[in-house]
């Protein structure tokens, strides 16, 4: 180790770097696939209005120059190529240089997307891969050694992730500091995953331990991360398996991972792993760029720091519109009773004791009773956690829910491919309608009466049947 590298950080920024990799893949696929029914030409919140309306300064895009729905696609494919050349080492197998060029271009195509995605790119963890993604830019490759000062940066990073999400549990719902709040957590997640059901029926004895572990993990923990090695190590090894457990229990999309990959970086130094050959010294342009790095990052840390500091936390926070520092948190608070919306279709033009209504079911958002939640984080489904969302408050519904609707009235095929299935595979249905209700898990006994995972008691309409001719046009 000299002042500005340390090669027993080899191990650790490899495994950082890769993992962050394919969580850019596993972004641009997401785009790719998801995009033209969320907001492309015509799609329910299109990006031609957005960049019509924003001035590029608030929201800086290459869409801004140019849109159509053909160039997105081909961006966000040339994304996922590229990282997907990336994760497989095509960093490590050119000039240092050509590496960060590697790097900075996967950043400034995600922030493209990031920054016109709207309500759909609204999540804490978009602005997480922006951050992160950022500081692999300035951790090298296998030419030099890795900076001590990035190094340290990705310390500040995890620290602010897990303290911040620890404040905001602990000025939040009463349930986190009475250690109750896993008694429906795992039922009332946006995305219950299979062994959800599972984990919801675990002693409450260990869901008390599960928050304790979980205040441990995240408010205690990360004050280590500024102590010497071996210690930061361990403790971030610690978070790391605290978030694998998550995994386990859920479906949030890549903020586990994102997580884990500054953790593990950090606990490299644990197996100091020399590299192949031994790294030339960096370069003095290299070391300039890292040091206007470091400088840049603790200029913008003021506003983040503070928000760790004040009573009024704010959660998943970009203070500027390239997400370079940004304040995070989740689940401040805990819903206790899950709602979901059930959307149905019928042929029928008017009611009447023949009227059959079938439904539209989900990939991933509960549906169908007797069907077992998915596994598909770290892969986002962006519409099924906007449906969460909606069933909270129909104000989170107001922009997109309209033509959504519109959209299944006209079978349309961009739409129908976010969903499991098209009940009205012949002709679009003649209305639709939505209904609220309330989800809980089964019972054991429940489970192997009915074969039921879920069961469900309806609430109220949250959509009258609506016809497309009894709406608005699309434009």
């Amino acid at each position: 180790m000299d002042w500005f590298s340390d090669s027993d950080y080899w191990l650790g920024r490899l495994v950082f770097q890769r993992l962050v990799a394919v969580i850019y893949l596993t972004a641009f696929l997401a785009a790719a696939r998801q995009f033209r029914a969320l907001m492309g030409e015509r799609g329910m919140l299109p990006v031609p209005r957005f960049v019509a309306r924003v001035p590029f300064r608030a929201a800086p895009s290459v869409f801004h120059w140019h849109y159509s729905d053909r160039f997105f696609a081909g961006w966000s494919w040339c994304g996922a190529l590229l990282a997907a050349a990336v994760a497989a080492g095509a960093a490590d197998a050119v000039p240092l240089g050509a590496a960060m060029a590697m790097w900075a271009a996967l950043w400034v195509m995600y922030l493209s997307i990031v920054n016109v995605g709207q309500t759909w790119y609204g999540f804490g963890w978009e602005s997480l891969l922006l951050e992160t993604g950022l500081l692999a830019v300035f951790l090298g490759n296998d030419d030099v050694a890795p900076p001590v000062l990035v190094l340290w940066l990705l310390r500040w990073l995890l620290f602010r992730v897990e303290f911040g999400a620890g404040l905001i549990k602990m000025r939040g719902d009463r349930c986190w500091r009475d250690l109750t709040c896993l008694y429906y957590h795992h039922e009332t997640q946006p995305m219950p995953g299979p062994l959800s059901w599972f984990f919801h029926h675990l002693p409450k004895p260990l869901h008390r331990v599960e928050v304790a572990a979980n205040h441990v993990a995240q408010l205690a923990l990360p004050v280590l991360l500024f102590t010497p090695q071996p210690v930061a190590g361990w403790a971030a090894l610690a978070m790391a398996a605290t978030q694998l457990w998550l995994v386990l229990s859920g479906n949030f999309a890549w903020l586990n991972w994102l997580t884990i990959a500054p953790a593990l970086a950090v606990a490299g130094a644990l197996l100091p792993v020399r590299p192949p050959s031994v790294p030339a010294p960096s370069p003095l342009w290299f070391d300039i760029l890292v040091c206007a790095l470091t400088a840049l990052v603790l200029a913008l840390s003021y506003r983040p720091a503070r928000n760790l500091l004040t009573r009024g936390q704010l959660m998943n926070t970009s203070y500027e519109s390239l997400h370079l520092v940004n304040s995070y948190g989740a689940f401040g608070s805990i819903t206790r009773i899950r709602r979901e919306i059930v959307i149905e279709g019928t042929s029928a033009a008017t009611d009447g004791p023949g009227t059959v209504w079938r439904a539209y079911e989900f990939h991933g958002k509960p549906g169908e009773v007797r069907r077992l939640p998915r596994q598909f984080a770290p892969y986002h489904l962006r519409l099924d956690w906007l449906m969460w969302f909606a069933a909270l408050s129909p104000a989170y519904a107001g922009a997109w829910f309209g033509p959504f609707v519109e959209r299944l009235l006209e079978n349309d095929r961009d739409t129908l491919r976010l969903l499991r299935g098209n009940p009205f595979p012949d002709a679009p249905p003649a209305r639709v309608r939505a209904r609220l209700f309330e989800y809980r898990f089964t019972s054991r006994r429940e489970l192997r009466e009915s074969g039921a995972w879920w069961h469900r008691s309806e609430v109220r309409t949250f959509l009258p049947p609506t016809a497309l001719s009894s709406r608005h046009g699309r434009r």
